[in-house]
């Protein structure tokens, strides 16, 4: 631990990745200042000056080049911002699941349905969906079943989802992964272009102003 005058604080020697202030010992180091410009090659005694005469740090940012390069910052200020960079992108991200939607071969029209509705709105969440069809008994002797209703499956969501893996047999049950397909914006706006397109006049509307001048002539 040393006493940091300039702020009254106490700050540790530690071992982290970036290292900072007295924990910089080169001979020679170049200085970035805190608005970014180069202060040039200097021992790191005198960069330390420097940056306690502006109530700021010394960071290590680049210790692989020659001389190692250290920029002059608030490091509890970069720290602060960095922690909150890492928050938001851990917010922003999203794991994706995988859903499993299962059925019997024997399976009505509502039960099929009700199965239909809930892996698209696993789809439409983000999730990929693995749906899959068990055989109870003797009817494991007709596989092809499954394998049809699975194709089946895949027609009623196929305008959200595409086929990740084909049917399988695993064990007493046939398998197939689907994940959301992706929205492709070119076409939204092609669309939009093709409504905002000028319509042709039709015959009668460039004959009317033909027929009005011969009537004042």
């Amino acid at each position: 631990m040393f006493f940091d005058d300039r702020k009254g604080r106490c700050l540790a020697i530690s071992k982290q990745e970036l290292q900072i202030n007295e924990e910089i010992r080169d001979k020679e180091v170049l200085v970035i200042d805190a608005d970014g410009s180069k202060k040039g090659v200097m021992s790191a005694r005198d960069a330390q000056k420097l940056a306690f005469d502006q109530n700021l740090d010394l960071v290590k940012i680049a210790p692989q080049a020659t001389p190692p390069v250290c920029r002059v910052m608030d490091y509890g200020k970069y720290c602060f911002e960095q922690q909150k960079r890492e928050k938001e992108a851990r917010k922003n991200q999203r794991t994706v699941e995988i859903k499993e939607i299962r059925m019997f071969s024997a399976i009505d029209t509502h039960d099929f349905e009700t199965k239909v509705a809930q892996g698209r709105k696993f789809l439409q969440g983000g999730d990929k969906v693995k749906v899959s069809v068990r055989f109870r008994k003797r009817a494991i002797a007709h596989p092809h079943l499954g394998e049809e209703l699975l194709m089946r499956y895949r027609d009623e969501v196929g305008e959200i989802a595409v086929v990740d893996k084909p049917p399988k047999m695993e064990g007493r049950a046939i398998v197939m992964f689907m994940s959301p397909k992706q929205q492709k914006p070119e076409k939204a706006e092609k669309g939009q272009k093709k409504a905002q397109k000028p319509q042709p006049e039709t015959a009668a509307q460039t004959e009317a102003p033909a027929a009005s001048e011969q009537q004042e002539d």
